[in-house]
């Protein structure tokens, strides 16, 4: 799976902290009556843990914002579900919770748990206080060969995809919501002059034309770098062009003017108003999202092997008849609209459709977990 984001992965693992020893010095042990401390820093896109497991009892979180943008920090887990405020880039928060014996969830909440599928994701042992009689290096070594045995193994998720109902191609306009983009730009920086010429000319327009054609593909969550995909896109685009688009792998690696995204990412919510990603997309829940790497033909003759590509099994931004862009938080509505956008390869020249790239969208489109 990924990262807006070095490539963020699913199972971020804990951090590993040296523990210095003095001669035969027995190690300290915190018993149930001892307030535990717990250090947490978050960034993109990972929560790290000062110790991997603590004893049962009173715990204090003290949690910085180590990363660029607002975080929050949940635990989740033995009837508990306890978060700080969000914190904003630079600050700090303290949770007190009391834990008894189990495993708990720690992760990122912010965005609708977008944060967390982008990696802000760990997690914390607790253990009895009768039990606790491990020193806390040797507990944090079994921690560590349980994340690396998890690691080995990921749960592997899958979808298969298909594309129906009225079909369109998204041509470069005006971005129909300006208003609402205009806040989360001014936050931009050095991105913002590049925004703000997608506001006036780019590919989320309401310039649409009904066209024809197919895509169906199967797509595999299996951890940051063993993410798969195997489909078929055709289409009709509005200049008369039959394109071929065929999917065999996924870009598990920094995607160009998406950093922080890669590979295969299931359930995902984000864009638009969260302020973290690009703020011209309205904001959305996936059933599915992946950036691929495909072989491209425009009338049966190879236009390109390496055509960076991003498919999205999304809620409904686009109404019925006209197709213009119904909402800009699409949060809510009915995941069954299918978008491909198929840009040139790094280096290449554009490719030959209006604006240089490609934009078709499925407006009927259906899942299932396919048998494995």
């Amino acid at each position: 799976m990924i990262s807006i984001h070095a490539m963020p992965s699913q199972g971020v693992g804990a951090l590993a902290f040296a523990v210095l020893t003095l001669g035969g010095a027995t190690a300290l042990r915190h018993t149930s009556s001892d307030p535990a401390a717990v250090s947490a820093k978050l960034s993109e896109w990972k929560v790290e843990l000062s110790q991997p497991s603590i004893t049962a009892g009173v715990v204090t979180f003290t949690v910085t914002n180590a990363g660029s943008v607002p975080h929050a920090f949940e635990v989740e887990g033995q009837g508990i579900e306890k978060e700080t405020e969000v914190i904003q880039p630079g600050a700090s928060a303290t949770l007190k919770l009391t834990l008894k014996a189990g495993t708990y969830d720690v992760y990122c909440p912010v965005g609708g748990d977008s944060h967390k599928h982008l990696g802000m994701e760990t997690h914390l042992r607790v253990v009895g206080a009768k039990g606790a009689t491990a020193a806390p290096n040797a507990e944090a070594a079994k921690a560590s060969a349980r994340d690396g045995a998890s690691e080995a193994s990921p749960r592997i998720q899958a979808i298969r995809v298909r594309g129906a109902g009225p079909v369109v191609q998204i041509l470069p306009g005006p971005f129909p919501f300006p208003d609402s983009a205009a806040p989360i730009l001014r936050r931009f920086g050095d991105e913002r002059e590049g925004l703000e010429s997608q506001v006036k000319d780019g590919p989320y327009s309401n310039n649409v034309s009904p066209i024809g054609g197919t895509f169906n593909f199967t797509a595999w969550d299996k951890g940051a770098i063993r993410d798969s995909v195997d489909g078929v896109a055709e289409f009709t685009t509005r200049d008369g062009a039959k394109w071929k688009l065929v999917l065999d792998r996924v870009q598990t690696k920094d995607v160009v003017h998406h950093p922080r995204f890669g590979g295969v990412i299931m359930g995902l919510y984000y864009h638009g108003n969260t302020e973290v990603h690009t703020p011209l997309v309205p904001t959305i829940n996936s059933a599915v999202a992946l950036w691929a790497v495909g072989h491209l033909y425009r009338n049966e003759t190879l236009a390109t092997d390496n055509a960076m590509v991003h498919v999205m099994l999304l809620s409904r931004t686009r109404r019925d008849g006209d197709f213009a862009l119904e909402c800009w938080d699409c949060s809510r509505n009915k995941i069954e609209e299918l978008q491909l956008q198929i840009l040139p390869g790094p280096g290449e020249a554009k490719l030959d459709a209006p604006g240089g790239f490609l934009f078709v969208n499925w407006e009927k489109s259906s899942s299932v977990k396919p048998v494995t």
